[in-house]
């Protein structure tokens, strides 16, 4: 093949340069078609308003009287009210956990508005007593109002499924909910460790959790067939028949003191106790035989003897495996920089303080936590060429990148205070 020649490298040059001023021209028309939008957005919300504050002047007996709140209510229409805002260590959608139990360290705070309630606090009082909360909370940052049927979840590695089968923050109705830990209650203020939640996103509830109520595990009682009366054998335990036994000759004793009766009930009792422990002896040897009529609650799904609950299969057993994560010694380095949560007061100025991780080793699980299950959407883990990724956590920016089967962190520097 003869070399290029001076022309065609000219020619190839020119047409990289209308390449670049292509894409430039692009995303000057994409920022523009997105600045149209918003503004589009803001006059339609204008209009909205301002048609709503207008009364017509119709017939009376055509006027209709203001819905009521109560009236709103009961047609599913109601004005939703921040009850405060959380405060997190996730400052970005980049890298924040799809789930809670993602990662564990991730703590934040949640203090109540004043607007809401003359004394806060007061509404917390008791709230002490759980270990966690569920938190009923707005997707604020969706940052648009689209939504499908179908959609693609991380997890699922682009498989489609329908949406009310996944957690996907792009719903109708941009509602979130999370179980949060709940570390302690300072004034009107709540400590949450093991979040997902960005900082700034409005809170509209949060209800204790109550495992009695919550867990399917705790209420697996209602689902047997109903209770047998208590004075059936087979629906006592082992040492329930004999007592209930003991307790009707007792009764009978005392209704017929003869001497000679009582020695016959208390020779019937003898001999239930020797037949019920030559069936459960018979019952043991056979521990291994399949009961023919067995009930449907046996042979129920479950993940666990306990469980009483069934999940969707690629919820346990993803497509997309979990990553290994290495730091380069660089990134250990400038991590070790970073001084624990303190006391005392804010930074004295020696060097970059965390705010809401407590020290270097829920740091490090911290980023284990967000990086091993792979932040990344589907379309950057399967088209995009940039393996580069950045998110902030706590007050420390991080960059790494992702090889076939691990992400490496190469850089941890502290958030530049603006």
């Amino acid at each position: 093949m003869c070399p290029r020649c001076d022309c065609c490298s000219e020619h190839v040059d020119k047409l990289k340069q209308q390449v670049s001023v292509m894409r430039k021209e692009i995303k000057n028309l994409r920022q523009m078609l997105e600045t149209a939008t918003r503004t589009h957005r803001k006059h339609m919300l204008s209009i909205e308003s301002a048609v709503s504050k207008v009364s017509f002047s119709e017939p009376k007996e055509c006027q209709r009287p203001p819905a009521s709140p109560e009236t709103a209510l009961e047609h599913g229409k109601i004005q939703t009210l921040p009850i405060g805002y959380i405060h997190s260590c996730f400052s970005e959608k980049n890298g924040t956990p799809r789930q809670p139990t993602v990662c564990g360290p991730s703590r934040a705070e949640l203090r109540l508005k004043q607007s809401v309630f003359n004394n806060p606090e007061h509404a917390l009082i008791g709230l002490e007593q759980f270990s966690h909360i569920w938190v009923i909370f707005l997707f604020h940052k969706n940052g648009h109002l689209s939504h499908k049927a179908k959609v693609k979840p991380p997890r699922l590695n682009g498989e489609r499924v329908g949406l009310y089968s996944t957690r996907s923050p792009h719903r109708p109705n941009a509602l979130g909910l999370t179980l949060a830990k709940l570390d302690k209650i300072v004034g009107d203020t709540i400590h949450l460790s093991d979040i997902d939640m960005i900082a700034g996103t409005p809170v509209l509830d949060i209800k204790p959790y109550i495992s009695d109520y919550d867990s399917p595990c705790s209420r697996k009682t209602t689902d047997l067939e109903p209770c047998q009366s208590i004075t059936d054998p087979a629906s006592l335990s082992p040492s329930e028949p004999i007592q209930a036994q003991l307790n009707e000759k007792e009764h009978q004793f005392d209704v017929n003191p003869n001497p000679l009766q009582s020695l016959a009930m208390l020779e019937e009792v003898k001999s239930y106790i020797s037949q019920r422990d030559i069936g459960q002896s018979n019952s043991h040897q056979k521990h291994d035989a399949v009961d023919p009529q067995e009930s449907e609650l046996d042979r129920r799904p479950c993940y666990t003897e306990e469980s009483y609950s069934t999940i969707a299969s690629w919820i346990r057993e993803p497509p997309v495996a979990s990553l290994e994560v290495r730091f380069t010694p660089h990134a250990q380095k400038e991590l070790a920089e970073f001084l624990p949560i303190s006391k005392s007061g804010p930074s004295d100025g020696r060097g970059p303080r965390f705010r809401f991780l407590r020290n270097l080793d829920e740091a490090t699980a911290a980023i284990r936590g967000v990086l091993s299950a792979d932040p990344r959407s589907v379309y950057r883990r399967t088209r995009c060429k940039d393996k580069l990724f950045f998110f902030t956590l706590d007050t420390a920016n991080i960059t790494c990148w992702f090889g076939p089967d691990f992400a490496e962190v190469l850089r941890i520097r502290p958030v530049e205070s603006k």
